[in-house]
């Protein structure tokens, strides 16, 4: 085990039935971070964080956190980590106060001590005058708060946060996202897992993408985007009706997919550039030349890296019609 890694796995697997849910992940989480994985619904993200917080017994391969084997050293590694999932654990009948004195008590705390413990997150969290309401009348993102303070009474080494802001509104995940930027900042480690893209690409730095129970690329965000090309071109046409030509020209000129926008008016594709962005850059003239002389007219034009989205609809893809192939030669044999 690296004495740097918080997390380390090899070949790690579980299996429900025929359902190899995790079918062989390596991961090496650095300490000290936000590491985020990402991955579509039944992906193996959720199943992952429980085998590694000791939920699960792992199938197959090995897992340590902080040097302790997940099996053979299950209470030591409990003893550093803490889970917050993506359901409320909280007591909805207890207040918000009731709630982390109560869990405090049962980690060990005095009466004195709970309730100072308790007092302190509440204000942290921003929930002091919520303190003596029942957790049933909170809002989303006011659970969401008192669920993960609840998760750091005691300041855990590790804490696995499971799609912690799904259905919240704007301003409560930059309020989720806050409180993870504070928990790193005073030295935990932080996996992450998430649908949100954005979310990843604000709090981690460096992430996993999970299809099918494999991990199919890692890296930082920088390393992500420049895997599936060199850059994004994104267009804005002057009119609607050209938006089925310029299309099929770009698609021609840039060799590439392009994506048609919710906007009528725009569309994004991929550029290679031969993996440099002065490459990108020489392409993507060639595509605007190509819409002049086909007399489409372009209004708006912007060249940039990918954005994790087009990162993740990129690598899923793949790893999808991948899939499709394996399971189509096994039918066949």
């Amino acid at each position: 085990m690296t004495t740097d890694l918080a997390i380390e796995t090899a070949g790690l697997v579980k299996v429900f039935g025929e359902n190899r849910a995790v079918d062989g992940v390596d991961l090496a989480v650095p300490t000290g971070t936000v590491y985020g994985v990402l991955g579509p619904n039944g992906a193996g993200k959720t199943t992952t964080v429980k085998m590694l917080a000791t939920l699960l017994r792992p199938d197959g391969g090995e897992a340590r956190v902080f040097g302790k084997d997940v099996i053979k050293d299950p209470d030591a590694v409990r003893s550093r980590v803490s889970l917050t999932g993506q359901y409320a654990s909280v007591d909805e009948d207890l207040t918000g106060s009731e709630n982390l004195i109560l869990l405090a008590r049962l980690l060990g705390h005095s009466k004195p001590a709970a309730r100072d413990r308790s007092a302190q997150l509440l204000e942290a969290f921003g929930l002091t005058e919520a303190a003596g309401r029942q957790v049933k009348n909170y809002s989303g993102g006011m659970r969401r708060r008192i669920d993960i303070a609840a998760s750091i009474l005691n300041t855990p080494d590790l804490l696995f946060l499971d799609e912690p802001t799904t259905g919240l509104d704007p301003r409560s995940r930059n309020q989720v996202w806050d409180i993870v930027r504070a928990v790193v900042a005073q030295g935990t480690t932080v996996m992450l897992t998430t649908q949100y893209l954005d979310e990843a690409d604000h709090l981690a730095s460096r992430i996993a993408v999970i299809d099918h129970g494999k991990v199919i690329a890692e890296g930082t965000k920088g390393e992500l985007k420049a895997s599936v090309g060199s850059g994004a071109v994104h267009l804005r046409l002057r009119d609607a009706a050209q938006r089925a030509d310029a299309e099929q020209v770009l698609a021609a000129a840039l060799n590439a997919v392009v994506q048609l926008d919710p906007d009528p008016l725009a569309l994004t594709a991929r550029v290679n550039g031969h993996g440099t962005e002065q490459g990108a850059a020489e392409q993507a003239a060639r595509a605007l030349a190509e819409l002049a002389r086909s007399g489409i007219t372009v209004d708006n034009f912007s060249l940039g890296q990918p954005s994790l989205d087009e990162v993740f609809l990129a690598l899923t893809d793949k790893s999808g019609r991948a899939q499709a192939s394996a399971d189509t030669k096994e039918a066949v044999a």
